[in-house]
């Protein structure tokens, strides 16, 4: 069975038992309809995911793998901020009308910067590192700009990604500020773990572990239920997810260069109510 299915079902079920209500306090986010959105949550979630075991996509349900990945590639690759550059929805609540989440996600990784090995922004660096220093202990990206918060739609939930090679192994940490775990985990962890995947290919290297660190992981009170009945489906083997040996370059990678086979999964969650 999936062991990334195991890593969800076994932090769904400690969040639902052991987690903090928020129910009657002071929060941020609210439901379409002006209800507050509570959550049940806990602090500091650590989930490790080894790429060379196994492809960390569930099986209880099924994660969109490649419009996950188009996600992905608009913010690292494209380092695009609108969202008429990405076919998938999901941003255009924090859009404003021209398509634009302002100085967020993608236009952060695009900042050039003076680096010793000249002017590039932090993708090229951490690229450039990665081939060059591969075991410098200083290869991360960081896109939490305190002096740009006021301008963004959205302030960043997936915020800092750490490069580590070990051997030839790529390691990476990815750190979360927040996370809505319905909606959200498993797709960032599908799309991180692609990332770590493309990266080692055009640099050498092999995938190795992904470490997902959580600092507010939370279920929403009207996702309750929808994860009680989810955690108690029927997992499947984890599916075989390969990249086209052909792409040697990081920006030449496209979602139809992710190949899936083999993934059997529960029944889809639909109409997943989300917090705004």
């Amino acid at each position: 069975m999936s062991k990334a299915d195991t890593l969800f079902v076994n932090m769904c079920q400690d969040i639902l038992d052991h987690g903090f209500s928020t129910e009657g306090q002071k929060v941020r986010p609210h439901w379409p309809d002006g209800t507050p959105a509570y959550t049940i949550k806990k602090f500091g979630v650590v989930n490790r995911y080894d790429l060379s075991e196994e492809f960390p996509a569930i099986t209880l349900r099924r994660t969109a793998i490649k419009s996950s990945v188009e996600e992905m590639l608009w913010i690292w690759q494209k380092k695009s901020n609108n969202v008429h550059d990405l076919k998938t929805r999901i941003w255009d609540s924090w859009a404003d009308e021209n398509g634009s989440i302002g100085k967020a996600y993608g236009y952060q990784l695009g900042i050039k910067y003076k680096f010793k090995q000249g002017e590039m922004d932090q993708v090229d660096n951490f690229i450039w590192n990665l081939k060059n220093e591969p075991y410098s202990r200083r290869i991360m990206t960081n896109i939490y700009n305190f002096q740009d918060l006021s301008e963004m739609g959205l302030e960043p939930c997936a915020y800092s990604m750490t490069f580590n090679v070990t051997g030839n192994r790529l390691n990476a940490i990815l750190n979360q500020r927040s996370q809505d775990i319905l909606a959200a985990n498993n797709w960032n962890v599908v799309q991180y773990a692609v990332l770590v995947m493309m990266l080692a290919q055009v640099t050498g290297l092999v995938p190795g572990e992904l470490v997902h660190v959580i600092a507010d992981a939370h279920i929403y009170d009207r996702h309750v239920g929808i994860i009680r009945e989810l955690i108690q489906r029927e997992q499947h083997p984890a599916p075989k997810v390969h990249l086209n040996p052909d792409v040697t370059n990081f920006y030449d990678f496209t979602p139809d260069d992710v190949i899936v086979e083999d993934y059997v999964t529960g029944q889809q969650v639909k109409n997943i109510p989300v917090a705004v």
